[in-house]
């Protein structure tokens, strides 16, 4: 076995469930062109409650992709997860024989900032109302942070490491990077990502609490993080999935490498401590490029938080002049959640996928939405611009206090 220095992780399968699309080509295609699906919410029992705009999974059939009795144990969020998970495994075309043929080779790490919210609802509703007797024997295990990691490792028969990150949103980042470090130690594969499911009345009258939550009620004006305009954040349904492997072995079988997980770095700075979230992220990102023995000047795009809060903007602007130096005048800035919003955990695991195709493909998305920018960033809004793309710096933060950064390098032969 090659040491732990040796072993890389890279990415090679991708797998989406969003709101701009449901697989990896759908939602590329729609984040590419810069297509807004924020609308009015229609999940039921939510209609009328304050939240106006959420980016919902329409069309979202888990019945086709899901079997049944995987169906009846699990929620919403799930069901997401396990969708995505299939999509990563089959775009990997990673197969049971693979890596030895070896169970123990492949492990799941999810991360989750709230379960499965109408699962547990519908069931407590059935108890108050009904009665113990009504309530279901999967009660005890849907609602719970870690049903999507159980279910992904039950279903593909997973049996290698596995885990969860019960975080806010900043989560998703810290599970790619806890992916990266399990294969370091060892474990040849991971399937790893978020996905959430936020938009259930019990759900949604909890966020109703966070003050960041943006309660406004035109779909194109909701969500204007680095704007005047800005008002909070728009939350969202979905997530997505990776298949993150050790780099010789993914040769050895043949398989695509899409990218490589450079480097990682996390600090904490407390709720809704926007002002602080400034020196936390920029020592995030410091880590982040010293963990991938990358210079400033080599980031190529940032994938933006975004958060949509005037102070929390401004805060994630001044961190990446502060990280980055001179070279954040130039390096071009993309938040393509504001067109689908923020999936909590999910969201900068989207942002990771979105930073993937962006490399592979040499252009940067654009920022839905956004017009005239407030803060010294080069966004990138109206439409996509093609450059050169070999490193993406992708950024999270949670509204309870956490700061992450992800650098992803580009799939290629030549080390670095």
């Amino acid at each position: 076995m090659s040491s732990q220095q040796d072993r890389r992780s890279v990415v090679t399968g991708i797998g989406v469930v969003a709101p701009n699309g449901v697989s990896t080509d759908a939602f590329w295609k729609a984040t590419l062109e810069g297509i807004s699906v924020l609308d009015a919410v229609t999940r039921e029992g939510c209609e009328n409650l304050p939240l106006r705009v959420a980016g919902e999974v329409r069309g979202f059939d888990p019945a086709g992709l899901i079997e049944e009795r995987y169906l009846v144990q699990t929620d919403r969020f799930t069901h997401f997860a396990m969708a995505a998970a299939n999509l990563a495994l089959e775009d990997s075309r990673l197969g049971s024989g693979d890596h030895g043929g070896s169970p123990f080779a492949v492990g799941v790490v999810t991360a989750a900032g709230s379960g499965g919210g109408e699962f547990g609802q519908r069931e407590l509703q059935r108890l108050w109302g009904q009665g113990s007797h009504y309530v279901g024997p999967y009660q005890s295990i849907a609602w719970f942070y870690a049903a999507s990691t159980g279910q992904i490792s039950i279903r593909g028969g997973f049996k290698g490491p596995c885990g969860v990150v019960a975080s806010d949103e900043a989560g998703g980042l810290d599970a790619l990077a806890h992916a990266s470090r399990t294969i370091r130690r060892g474990t040849d594969a991971v399937v790893v990502g978020a996905a959430e499911a936020p938009l259930a009345p019990y759900s949604v009258v909890c966020q109703l609490g966070y003050e960041d939550l943006s309660t406004a009620s035109d779909p194109a004006r909701a969500y204007l993080p680095f704007t005047d305009g800005a008002c909070g954040f728009v939350p969202a349904e979905g997530g997505a999935m990776l298949v993150v492997e050790e780099e010789t072995v993914a040769r050895e079988r043949g398989a695509r490498i899409r990218a490589v997980v450079a480097g990682h770095a996390a600090t904490f700075t407390g709720a809704s401590q926007w002002r602080r979230s400034r020196e936390g992220l920029a020592h995030a990102i410091r880590g982040a490029l010293e963990d991938a023995r990358c210079a400033p000047e080599e980031i190529d795009v940032v994938f933006a938080d975004a958060l949509g809060v005037p102070e929390a903007d401004r805060a994630e602007a001044l961190a990446i002049a502060d990280a980055l130096g001179a070279h954040a005048q130039r390096v071009p800035v993309t938040a393509p959640k504001t067109g689908t919003g923020r999936a909590y955990c999910g969201a900068p695991v989207l942002d990771a996928a979105a930073a993937v195709l962006a490399m592979e493909h040499d252009v940067v998305p654009p920022t839905p939405n956004i017009v005239d920018v407030c803060h010294d960033l080069d966004l990138v809004t109206g439409r996509a611009r093609f450059a050169e793309l070999r490193t993406a710096l992708v950024l999270s933060r949670g509204l309870m206090g956490s700061n992450a950064a992800l650098v992803l390098r580009q799939g290629t032969d030549t080390p670095w």
